[in-house]
């Protein structure tokens, strides 16, 4: 009877010191997420006036994140074939939510999907929904409520969804506002025919699910870019998505074609940027990332380019590259006319696990090309490397400075088989169909 006495003290003693120790560590998990919201939260508050300051820790180590994303992916390529996700691509962004037959109602775990350089953009995860009802763009100064742009411009965290499906004809630039996600998931939304995005001296925006073409020219106009803010717009360009001065940013999973400029653009100092899962068709100058060759600003811009389809009908700048730190990883190429990657002014172009396909066009085969002056040889020390690429129908890649020799290789990169999972992982690039109820 005594030993049984001890036995149960001894299990009570036991018990009581294993609660004590989990609900620590919960208590600790709790702490780290509160202390990351009040962190966003306080982001939300302050007013950015100095792009320079705004930039400086975006990335603190741009090796350090390109190699992430490559462990990223071989972690989610693994969990593929171990069988962990029954509806698994190995697509680390869509593994991480798509599964999920109840996408709608949790559809603010998208903010906790991206990767690499823009792996931080939480949009606006924190705030409520709004319910975009009316397509109508009659007023750049004062849009009315339920409309797309009265949505963007509010001075608070919001999750932008969109009732039904709509066409959406800007008249004017749709200017948006800090800490916001547009995510038509559920909705077939298209932003063409007039205006497009642009996202200028904000921070924190998630841009999931449209699809933007047919962008034109706008401006001499004023509009609206916040609460309390209108005023006048000179002419815009016509990019599908602008991006000027903004960091923390994450295009994912639209379509887009046909614009007056760009498709995409990022410059004046932007960072911090993931473009993933696009589909791009039908352009000539399909992505500008750097102002201009003397725009020291963009020395910051780190942009991770991933599992985007490059489709029919584009010409070049896929993307093309001024200053900065560009990794390019798993994006499927099947079609350029003039050259696939482009760039000047010293940029660092990491290329890995991409297929390229080259056109049948014989003086057309280079993936890359230097926008130099015949006779300049300085492009020979730019860090430009292929690793683990897929070239087809005679596409080369020319590497420069330390990219060409083998003690640049990267600890954790892509194996060469890779890019045969190209096609799987880019296989629904673009705006994906999404119905409640059902694995989007």
């Amino acid at each position: 009877m005594a030993v049984s006495v001890r036995s149960i003290a001894l299990f009570t003693f036991l018990t009581v010191m294993l609660f004590a120790i989990t609900n620590e560590a919960t208590e600790s998990v709790k702490e780290n997420k509160q202390l990351r919201s009040l962190r966003n939260s306080t982001m939300a508050d302050s007013l950015i006036e100095d792009i320079d300051l705004q930039h400086q820790h975006a990335v603190d180590d741009p090796e350090a994140v390109a190699a992430m994303v490559d462990m990223t992916i071989r972690n989610s390529t693994e969990r593929r074939k171990l069988g962990f996700f029954s509806c698994g691509t190995g697509n680390p962004i869509d593994d991480c939510w798509r599964c999920d037959r109840n996408w709608m109602r949790n559809r603010r775990r998208l903010a906790d999907c991206s990767i690499g350089f823009g792996r931080n953009a939480i949009g606006g995860r924190d705030g409520r929904y709004y319910v975009v009802t009316n397509p109508n763009d009659d007023d750049p100064v004062n849009p009315r409520p339920g409309t797309l742009r009265h949505a963007v411009i509010q001075d608070r965290p919001l999750w932008i969804v969109f009732k039904r499906d709509m066409v959406i004809t800007l008249k004017q630039e749709l200017i948006m506002n800090s800490f916001k996600t547009i995510d038509a998931r559920g909705a077939n939304v298209h932003i063409a025919n007039g205006a497009c995005i642009t996202i200028q001296y904000v921070t924190n925006i998630i841009i999931h699910g449209l699809h933007i073409h047919d962008c034109k020219r706008t401006g001499n106009a004023m509009v609206r870019s916040s609460p309390t803010h209108y005023g006048w717009r000179t002419m815009a360009d016509g990019d599908g998505i602008s991006i000027f001065g903004g960091s923390h940013i994450w295009i994912d999973h639209n379509s887009l074609s046909s614009c007056s400029d760009g498709l995409i653009d990022a410059i004046m100092g932007s960072t911090a940027i993931t473009i993933s899962n696009n589909y791009f068709t039908h352009h000539d100058e399909v992505m500008l990332l750097g102002h201009s060759d003397t725009n020291a600003r963009d020395r910051v811009m780190q942009v991770t380019i991933a599992y985007n389809h490059f489709g029919e009908g584009l010409r070049q700048r896929m993307p093309r590259c001024r200053h900065g730190y560009f990794h390019v990883v798993n994006n499927d190429y099947t079609s350029w006319e003039m050259y696939a990657i482009g760039g000047s002014a010293n940029p660092t172009i990491n290329s890995q696990g991409n297929r390229y396909l080259a056109p049948t066009n014989r003086f057309a085969k280079e993936v890359t090309k230097r926008v130099v002056n015949p006779g300049d040889h300085r492009w020979r020390h730019w860090n430009w490397r292929s690793e683990g690429d897929l070239m087809l129908n005679g596409a080369y890649f020319t590497r420069s400075g330390r990219g060409a020799g083998a003690s640049y290789a990267r600890a954790s990169s892509l194996a060469a088989k890779s890019s045969s999972l190209v096609a799987t992982l880019t296989s629904q690039a673009g705006v994906l169909r999404c119905r409640r109820g059902f694995q989007c």
